[in-house]
């Protein structure tokens, strides 16, 4: 079973989403909470395995919040907003955030995008890609210092390298395997890697290393 936090300032917001989750047969939702302080605190005494987490709530964002649950090291956290283009989820990301969906998510691809985060995996949904990586490009790194496109090319062989690129263009595993023409297999492999080398949590954050190391210009 997937443990799951459902985290919003609104109650009849958390009540659909509550819903909608416990519908799947390998979810439970082991709690709700109104603002980022009680996340952290539902948290660390239930230890979901997700966190579905608002950006805008009273008391504490979810911003704050997600530094916290992500620095605990228990949960995973999946961002959920209603904005496309929100100066909050750039932090988020920063803050280690798992994935972004905006609130009119299909139930059964928040459902996909819930169980992709509890395996390890990352994502963001595909109308805010561009955009939040765009932005990005643009912010200073305000955890690590920038790292030159030598820097990161020289940790990697041609092949690693390759694959990093196609995943910071937001390419799935499948894509990547016939672009390049290997197997699937191979692709996890190699990204396995990339996310070792790099000292990465995530495709997330290889996505966002690619675009402020200038390996990956903005529109490349």
């Amino acid at each position: 079973m997937i443990r799951i936090l459902v985290v919003d300032d609104q109650a009849l917001v958390r009540s659909g989403f509550h819903l909608i989750l416990d519908s799947e047969p390998d979810f439970e939702v082991v709690g709700e909470a109104a603002d980022g302080q009680e996340a952290i605190d539902l948290t660390r005494r239930l230890r979901p395995d997700v966190v579905l987490m608002d950006v805008r709530m009273p008391r504490m964002d979810g911003v704050e919040a997600t530094r916290t649950v992500v620095a605990d090291g228990a949960s995973r956290v999946l961002i959920l907003t209603t904005f496309d283009l929100d100066e909050h989820l750039f932090a988020a990301v920063r803050a280690g955030a798992s994935g972004f969906l905006l609130k009119d998510v299909p139930p059964d691809d928040l459902a996909l995008a819930v169980r992709a985060v509890a395996r390890g995996d990352a994502l963001i949904e595909p109308r805010m890609t561009r955009r939040l990586l765009e932005e990005f490009a643009r912010q200073p790194s305000a955890d690590r210092a920038p790292r030159t496109p030598a820097g990161v090319g020289e940790q990697l062989t041609a092949r690693e390298l390759e694959v990093f690129q196609a995943v910071a263009r937001g390419h799935s595993n499948a894509e990547i395997a016939e672009e390049l023409y290997i197997s699937e297999t191979t692709v996890k492999t190699h990204v396995a890697h990339i996310l070792t080398k790099l000292d990465l949590r995530d495709r997330i954050q290889a996505v966002v290393l690619a675009y402020e190391s200038g390996l990956l210009p903005p529109g490349g």
